[in-house]
């Protein structure tokens, strides 16, 4: 029973990797009062961009390059759009989900029978020897330990530097910030670009580390998963990282219930759902709570801003 506890929690953290780089992507850029809700399209690009660079040139990590310039890249045109002609923030970003996942799945199509070499894990000397623990958290692939660095970086950020507090004040009341001298446009666009390489970095991460192979459904809503745990956390990036988590234990027990065959008389599709229908009871208890939302919520999110 141990050795599967252990194996279930080893598969949660490997499941909730991808949606917890996107979603922390996501919530930096909301915090810049910028709603990006082209994450899905983002990270499939990223997926097939870093699927192609490391089946092009043989290296997993040029590969994640790829990956994180396609979103990069992709994140520019919304920064164009709405930073530039003040289009509105759903309508592109859903524009961009939409042409992002079009384009990977017709790009992609040259690709879809070919497979890559399984990164190999690095088990941390010593942690990795302790019993159940060592096995469950410390004998991942690099990116795992690379997303748990990236959100402590970034929680610290936002909380104890002058960073974020300049990205919350251009959040909060980009007029105030722009009067006060502060680069509101700037801000907001690298933010942008953040959000966009830390979705690219999630779909790399699914092509390349997690199924090395391309399909064309391998992001499988993981990027709007990402959106909705943005606001499930409240904008704070500790909780989101224990609801991609959350999310990543659901997958993968229910995962587990259907290969041992424990499902009984429940269908395999209510449990393929289970994930998403957990997520979205989780959202509308949270929104349910309205002061919860405005206390945290940048207070400028979506709106487009014109410096006078």
């Amino acid at each position: 029973m141990t050795e599967l506890i252990a194996s279930i929690l080893f598969a949660t953290i490997v499941a909730a990797t991808p949606i917890a780089l996107a979603g922390l992507g996501e919530l930096v850029t909301e915090k810049s009062g910028m709603l990006n809700l082209g994450a899905e399209g983002l990270m499939a690009v990223g997926a097939l961009a870093a699927f192609i660079g490391a089946y092009s040139f043989g290296s997993p990590w040029l590969g994640l390059v790829f990956g994180i310039a396609a979103g990069v890249a992709l994140s520019l045109v919304f920064a164009l759009l709405t930073l530039g002609l003040l289009a509105n923030h759903v309508a592109t970003g859903l524009a961009l989900a939409i042409f992002g996942t079009g384009f990977a799945a017709f790009a992609g199509k040259p690709y879809e029978s070919q497979v890559l070499t399984p990164v190999a894990a690095w088990a941390i000397p010593v942690l990795s020897d302790i019993p159940f623990f060592g096995k469950a958290f410390f004998s991942h692939q690099p990116i795992v330990y690379l997303s748990w660095l990236l959100f402590l970086v970034v929680a610290l950020l936002l909380t104890r530097s002058r960073i974020g507090l300049i990205l919350r004040a251009v959040g909060e009341s980009p007029h105030n910030a722009h009067a006060i001298g502060l680069p509101v446009r700037l801000v907001r666009l690298l933010a942008i670009v953040f959000g966009g390489g830390m979705a690219g970095l999630g779909g790399a991460y699914l092509s390349v580390f997690y199924t090395p192979f391309w399909t064309e459904h391998m992001v499988a809503g993981r990027g709007w998963i990402a959106l909705a745990l943005v606001v499930f956390a409240t904008w704070r990036p500790l909780r989101l990282f224990f609801g991609a988590h959350l999310f990543g234990g659901i997958l993968v027990i229910q995962l587990f219930v259907q290969s041992s065959g424990l499902q009984l008389e429940i269908p395999s599709q209510l449990l393929t759902a289970m994930p998403y229908l957990v997520t979205i009871v989780v959202l509308v208890f949270i929104s349910g709570n309205a002061k919860l939302i405005r206390l945290n919520s940048p207070a400028s999110l979506g709106l487009p801003f014109r410096p006078d």
